[in-house]
């Protein structure tokens, strides 16, 4: 019964971030995972894309019904990062543990500072190398670390493609739901046997906690909820490094 509470309050935080940032809820999934509900690492980075894929989905449903999603710029983004991706999804199974858990309390950190700064705006017109690489990079953290990336999928969205904040949120949703769907793929029978019982709790959650996510973002300042959550991601990534090295 403990484990199931802690499954769906996990849950109900990851889907709230990413419902109202367009990300960054995925990146608490992973410790929540490993440290709450007792996953290897591995596992942990697995069932989050399960989770992420479906929590992702299901807000980017919420945001296209409001128009705020940039389909074929969102799309070409992604597809730099499908390849990516795979290849990174396919070579995480077979790294160290502590290697894993400290290479995503190192990205969780930098996320989190980050957050903490003020969005860049749009730098220019956009250069197609420098989208593609973009969309690349995000891949690979995700099918590495099995996180969705919008932590870093919004920045580049507005930076690098110069789309508004709101139509980033958005349309990271969709850059998020294929790399994972990619990452996953890649990842199918080397993640281990997963606690379906505690994913499916988990995920359930995570959809819920993203509708009301949305209905949060239009009511809260973004950027408040932006530094609370960089805050609350920097304690988790200090912990998860403290652990990796004592």
């Amino acid at each position: 019964m403990t484990t199931l509470v802690l499954a769906l309050i996990a849950g109900a935080v990851v889907g709230l971030a990413l419902g109202a940032l367009g990300g960054g809820g995925s990146v608490l999934a992973v410790p929540a995972l490993i440290y709450l509900l007792g996953f290897t690492p591995v596992a942990a980075t697995t069932a989050s894309l399960v989770i992420v894929t479906a929590t992702s989905a299901t807000a980017l449903y919420a945001h296209a019904r409001d128009g705020a999603v940039a389909w074929r710029t969102g799309a070409l983004f992604a597809a730099a990062g499908i390849g990516p991706a795979f290849l990174a999804g396919a070579a995480a199974g077979r790294l160290a543990p502590a290697l894993l858990t400290g290479a995503f309390a190192v990205i969780a950190g930098l996320a989190a500072l980050r957050m903490l700064r003020p969005a860049d705006g749009p730098s220019g017109p956009v250069r197609p190398v420098r989208a593609a690489g973009a969309g690349a990079g995000l891949g690979a953290v995700t099918g590495f670390l099995g996180v969705g990336g919008g932590f870093l999928a919004v920045p580049a969205l507005v930076g690098v493609l110069g789309l508004r904040m709101r139509q980033a949120v958005g349309t990271s949703l969709l850059v998020i739901t294929v790399n994972s769907l990619a990452a996953l793929a890649a990842r199918a029978g080397t993640g281990g046997a997963l606690d379906w019982a505690v994913i499916g709790p988990f995920a359930g959650a995570a959809v819920l906690g993203a509708w009301d996510g949305k209905r949060l973002a239009s009511k809260v300042s973004g950027a408040a909820l932006q530094r609370i959550f960089a805050c609350v991601l920097l304690t988790v990534a200090a912990f998860m490094l403290i652990d990796v090295i004592v």
